[in-house]
């Protein structure tokens, strides 16, 4: 399960904008556009976020005019979304044909809730009621695997990405996506 948004573009990955505070070695325009909750709060009233969320008390939302910037410039976009930022993306792409066009939604999970547990405890960043609170996210999350187009089971970050780009390279192949040879 995500922790938050997030997005990346081959040269220019930043799509997001965020309320929290930066991490160490995190930099403004790179890793998010780190903004204010007035900031983030006009930006939401004037409809420029794609999909937008309230995640474990921060604000993340990733901007529209980003992400069909690049999709007109012809790059790929991934953007890493929790259930609810993907349900506001379908949405969005059945008014704005050229994100419906480019859309392709892969839901990544860990193969069971033991794994999902045994990582964050691991990871030791978090309290117990904390992983606890994302480990019942994830229940509610994981039952929403029908919606997307694929069903990625975790395996490894190396194979993971693999198997994302297999998907990826697949669809743009699809009829709908090819641009036909000039003859």
């Amino acid at each position: 399960m995500p922790d938050a948004p997030r997005s990346a573009a081959a040269d220019d990955p930043c799509d997001t904008c965020t309320t929290r505070a930066p991490r160490e070695g995190e930099k403004d325009g790179v890793d998010y556009y780190f903004l204010d909750a007035g900031s983030f709060l006009k930006r939401l009233q004037a409809g420029n976020f794609l999909e937008h969320a309230t995640v474990y008390g921060n604000s993340y939302g990733t901007l529209k005019s980003e992400v069909l910037g690049k999709l007109r410039q012809g790059k790929d976009v991934l953007l890493n979304v929790d259930v609810q930022g993907a349900a506001s993306i379908r949405a969005a792409a059945a008014n704005e044909p050229e994100l419906q066009r480019s859309l392709i939604s892969i839901f990544l999970t860990p193969p069971s809730q033991v794994i999902l547990e045994q990582h964050l405890t691991r990871r030791g960043t978090d309290a117990t009621a904390v992983v606890q609170k994302r480990l019942s996210v994830a229940r509610q999350e994981v039952s929403q695997w029908k919606n997307f187009d694929y069903l990625l089971i975790s395996d490894s970050k190396a194979e993971d990405l693999r198997r994302a780009q297999a998907i990826i390279e697949s669809e743009k192949m699809r009829v709908h996506r090819a641009t036909p040879p000039d003859f």
